[in-house]
C-alpha cells in the first residue's frame, strides 16, 4: 500500500457508475463536466481560485496500483474481472481547462472543464473538487485577511490546527499564493518555496528560572533574528521591560531585537502601551507582532483601535476557514456524446440555484477599455466569435433578461486555459510568485465595490444570448412549461 497513490481517492459510487458504464459498453463515450460553485464563502464580494497544482499532479498521477485492484477484488459488488483488468490499464486521456490559480472567481462560472471519456470524468470528480474547494476556501480567506491588512506582514501559524497534514502544506500555499508572507511550516516552506518565520514558545519561557534569562538565551543563540514573546507573565511589568532590557544588551553587541510578539490579553491595548515603552527607550524600530486567533474581523477592527501591530500571525481561523467550513463546489455533467457530436444536458431543481447552465462553454473577463475596471463574466459556446473577436456583445442578468447593457470596447479575457490535452498536460505551472503577481493584477480589475469585505456588490457573471437561450430550450423541452 501507497499513502501517496491517490487514484482511490473517490468516492465509491464513482467506481459504480464506471462499472455500470463498463456494463452497458458505454464507458468510452465522451462527457462534459464543469467545477463551479453556487455560492460565495463568508459573504464576500469574489473568491480566489486555487488547486490546480494539487490536481495537475493527481491526474498525472492516476494509476489504479495492483493494490488498488485487489481492494476492488474484495468490494460486494463483486466487479467483473475484465473490468478489474480495464481499470490496470487506466489513463487519464482526456482534455481539462482551468482558470488560473489566484484568479478572483465568482459564482456559476466554471473554473475547470473536463473533457472525456465518461469513464475518466466521472473517477476525478471526488479528488478534484477536493483540491478546489479547500484550497480556493482558504485563499478566499487569506486574500480577506489581506484585504483588512493591506500593508502589514502576514503569517501563516496554522498546522497545528489544520485538519491533518496535507491541509496544513496546502493550505500555507493556498494563503501565500493569496497574500500571505511566510508560513511557520517547514515543510510547506521547502516543498513550495514560501519564506518561513518562526519565533519562540512560551515554554521556553517557562524552561527558565527567569523570563529575563529566557530572553538572554534566546537572544545568544539567535542573535540576528531575536523576536520575542512577552506574554508569558505579564506583558507590560515584565515581558516587555524584560525584552528592552535585552534590545539594550543587543545594540551593545551591534545586533537588534527585531519584534516582540503579543499572543492573549487585549491587543489594541496592549500593543499601542507596549509601543510607548518602546519608542521612550529609543527603539522605534523594534516591531510588535501579534497572534491570538485572528482573523479578518478582528484585524480590522483592531486597525480601527490604531492598534500599534505590524505584523499578524494568523492560525486557527485561516486554516479552517472556522466561519466557512466548506466551499461547496460542485461538478456537473454539461453535454454528452451523441452522433459523434455534443449534445446539452441540464440538470433542473426546485432549488433555483441548482440549476444547471447546460453546453460548453468559454469563460471571459469583460474589461472596459475606458476604465480599465472588469464589467463582467461573459460565458459563452466555443463557436462564438463576436465575444472573441471584440464585437459589440450585450450584458444582462440571466435571472432579469430585461436588465441589461451592450459593451463594445472592451477587451476579453480567457478565463479557461487548457491544462491537458488528449491527455498530454500543455501548460507549465507557474511559479508562485509568477501566481501572487497574477492574483494582485486581477483583483485590481475589480471595482472596490466588488473587494470589499462588507456588503460587497454583486459581480455580474452573465450568459451570451446563445447560451441562455439554450437553457431556456431546455428548460421548456424538459418541464412542457
Amino acid at each position: 500500500m501507497t499513502y501517496d497513490n491517490l487514484t482511490l481517492h473517490t468516492d465509491k459510487y464513482q467506481i459504480n457508475m464506471m462499472y455500470a458504464h463498463w456494463i452497458n459498453g458505454t464507458h468510452n463515450d465522451k462527457a462534459v463536466f464543469e467545477a463551479y460553485f453556487r455560492k460565495l464563502p463568508f459573504a464576500g464580494g469574489f473568491a480566489v481560485f486555487a488547486g490546480l497544482e494539487r490536481i495537475v499532479r493527481y491526474i498525472e498521477g492516476l494509476q489504479f496500483a495492483e493494490d488498488d485492484i485487489a481492494f476492488l477484488r474484495e468490494q460486494e459488488e463483486q466487479y467483473d474481472e475484465a473490468f478489474l483488468e480495464e481499470l490496470r490499464r487506466f489513463r487519464f486521456t482526456g482534455r481539462l481547462y482551468s482558470v488560473t490559480e489566484g484568479t478572483p472567481v465568482f459564482p456559476g462560472e466554471p473554473l475547470i472543464r473536463v473533457e472525456a471519456r465518461v469513464f475518466e470524468g466521472q473517477l476525478v470528480e471526488t479528488a478534484l473538487l477536493n483540491f478546489m474547494n479547500y484550497q480556493t476556501l482558504i485563499a478566499t480567506k487569506a486574500a480577506r485577511i489581506r484585504q483588512a491588512a493591506p500593508h502589514d506582514v502576514l503569517l501563516e501559524f496554522g498546522t497545528r490546527r489544520a485538519q491533518e497534514a496535507d491541509a496544513a502544506i496546502w493550505g500555507a500555499r493556498a494563503a501565500y499564493l493569496a497574500g500571505f508572507d511566510a508560513t511557520s511550516n517547514l515543510r510547506a516552506a521547502k516543498l513550495f518555496g514560501i519564506p518561513a518565520k518562526g519565533t519562540h514558545a512560551h515554554a521556553w519561557v517557562q524552561g527558565h528560572a527567569t523570563e529575563l534569562e529566557a530572553f538572554r538565551r534566546y537572544a545568544a543563540a539567535l542573535p540576528d533574528h531575536v523576536t520575542l514573546l512577552v506574554d508569558t507573565y505579564d506583558t507590560l511589568r515584565s515581558g516587555v521591560p524584560n525584552a528592552i532590557a535585552v534590545a539594550r544588551e543587543l545594540q551593545r553587541q551591534g545586533k537588534q531585537l527585531n519584534a516582540i510578539r503579543l499572543d492573549s490579553g487585549d491587543l489594541a491595548y496592549l500593543s499601542k502601551a507596549a509601543r510607548a515603552m518602546l519608542d521612550e527607550a529609543g527603539f522605534p524600530n523594534v516591531r510588535i507582532v501579534a497572534s491570538n486567533d485572528l482573523d479578518e474581523n478582528i484585524i480590522a477592527d483592531l486597525k480601527a483601535q490604531d492598534a500599534a501591530i505590524d505584523s499578524w500571525g494568523v492560525g486557527t481561523q485561516l486554516i479552517t476557514a472556522a466561519d466557512q467550513p466548506a466551499l461547496g463546489g460542485v461538478y456537473k455533467l454539461v453535454a454528452r456524446e451523441q452522433d459523434g457530436g455534443y449534445i446539452p444536458v441540464i440538470k433542473i431543481s426546485g432549488n433555483p440555484e441548482k440549476v444547471t447552465t447546460p453546453g460548453v462553454k468559454d469563460a471571459y473577463r469583460i474589461v472596459n477599455r475606458l476604465t480599465g475596471k472588469a464589467e463582467a463574466d461573459y460565458l459563452a459556446a466555443p463557436e462564438e466569435d463576436d465575444v472573441r473577436e471584440g464585437r459589440r456583445i450585450k450584458l444582462f442578468d440571466p435571472l432579469r433578461p430585461y436588465l441589461h447593457k451592450y459593451i463594445d470596447d472592451y477587451d476579453a479575457q480567457p478565463l479557461l486555459q487548457p491544462i491537458f490535452l488528449d491527455g498530454q498536460r500543455v501548460y507549465e505551472l507557474p511559479t508562485l510568485d509568477d501566481i501572487r503577481r497574477h492574483h494582485a493584477a486581477q483583483l485590481e480589475l475589480l471595482w472596490p465595490e466588488h473587494r470589499r469585505k462588507l456588503h460587497p456588490a454583486a459581480y455580474p457573471v452573465d450568459l451570451s444570448e446563445r447560451v441562455w437561450q439554450m437553457k431556456m430550450d431546455l428548460l421548456h423541452q424538459i418541464t412542457g412549461q
